[in-house]
C-alpha cells in the first residue's frame, strides 16, 4: 500500500512563491513516477508538473518557465516550487505516486492554493 502526505498550499499575494512537497511512503516501494495535477470547481484535473525516475520531466503550458519540480530520491520526495505565482494558479493542487510495486496511481487529498491579485 501506498500512502501519499502533500504539504505546503497556502495564500499568498500575486507575484509570490509557494513550494509544495509530496512524500510517498510504503513497504516495498517502487516508484515510477510522481507528479503535480490541479484542479478547480468545475473544470477538469490539469498536469502542473511530473517527473519519473530522473529520466523525464513535463510541465503544463500553463506553468513551464515559472514551476520546478525536483526529487529527493532517496526519501521518496517531490517538491513543487511554484514562482511567480498568478491569481489564475488558484487551484487545488494533488500529488499522484506512480509506482511499479506495487503496480498503482495514488492520489493525494489535495492542497488549496490561492493567489491573490
Amino acid at each position: 500500500q501506498v500512502h501519499v502526505e502533500e504539504s505546503g498550499g497556502g495564500s499568498v499575494q500575486a507575484g509570490g512563491s509557494l513550494k509544495l512537497t509530496c512524500r510517498a511512503s510504503g513497504s516495498s516501494l517502487r516508484i515510477k513516477s510522481i507528479g503535480w495535477y490541479r484542479q478547480t470547481p468545475g473544470a477538469q484535473r490539469e498536469l502542473v508538473a511530473i517527473s519519473g525516475s530522473g529520466v523525464f520531466t513535463k510541465y503544463g503550458d500553463a506553468v513551464r518557465d515559472r514551476f520546478t519540480i525536483f526529487a529527493d530520491s532517496a526519501v521518496n520526495t517531490m517538491y513543487l516550487q511554484m514562482n511567480s505565482l498568478k491569481p489564475e494558479d488558484t487551484a487545488v493542487y494533488f500529488c499522484v505516486v506512480s509506482t511499479f510495486v506495487p503496480n498503482a496511481d495514488t492520489w493525494g487529498q489535495g492542497l488549496q492554493v490561492t493567489v491573490s491579485s
